[in-house]
């Protein structure tokens, strides 16, 4: 693998990779990791799925107060990782976050099983819970306090864009002389360049 055999773009280029899995049979082809740190610089980082990548960049939704949502609000830069280990390639970007806007967030959260509408209500992501129990009695309360098709977008949940200054595509070779492309974004205009293994 050459840069030039890579698409200016590298979101344009992660999206090939990705189709590529989903035709290669790749179960969750769009799954990523996403890694976060919080003010005290402390990582964390945990495993997602991509809902959208276009020119604007990766877009993914959770709980705000959750450990990721906290986390963005105080250091709103993110890196992510995306790896199929059949096709012997991963894809890695980092850049800022954005905060969705609700309108978007809304579209969204529309889409989703009414099972999974319900349980954004009920779980407070990542906080403690007693016991099963007490969170089966949660998403039970929610059942029972929106009846019917009719879900709203909690004020607590929304989806966030991982804007990418850097990205690299990397691709498996025997002993240990891997391919690595790395894109940097400079003076707005992406620069393609071979990185050693």
């Amino acid at each position: 693998m050459d840069p030039d055999d890579l698409d200016p773009d590298p979101v344009t280029q992660l999206r090939a990779w990705i189709d590529d899995a989903r035709r290669a049979g790749i179960g969750l082809s769009d799954a990523f990791a996403l890694a976060t740190s919080g003010a005290g610089g402390e990582p964390s980082v945990r495993m997602l799925l991509a809902r959208g990548l276009d020119a604007r960049g990766l877009v993914f939704y959770t709980n705000r107060d959750s450990r990721k949502g906290r986390d963005i609000a105080l250091n709103p830069r993110a890196a992510a990782v995306f790896y199929w280990q059949r096709l012997n390639r991963q894809a890695r970007l980092a850049g800022a976050v954005q905060v969705i806007g609700q309108e978007e967030s809304m579209a969204y959260f529309a889409t989703r099983p009414r099972g999974s509408r319900l349980s954004a209500w009920a779980s407070a992501q990542g906080q403690p819970v007693a016991d099963r129990a007490t969170l089966d009695a949660q998403w039970t309360h929610a059942h029972v306090r929106f009846p019917g098709d009719d879900v709203p977008l909690p004020p607590f949940w929304g989806g966030y864009r991982l804007v990418p200054d850097v990205a690299e595509f990397w691709t498996s070779r025997t002993d240990r002389l891997h391919d690595r492309i790395e894109y940097r974004l400079v003076d707005g205009a992406w620069e393609r360049r071979r990185l050693q293994p």
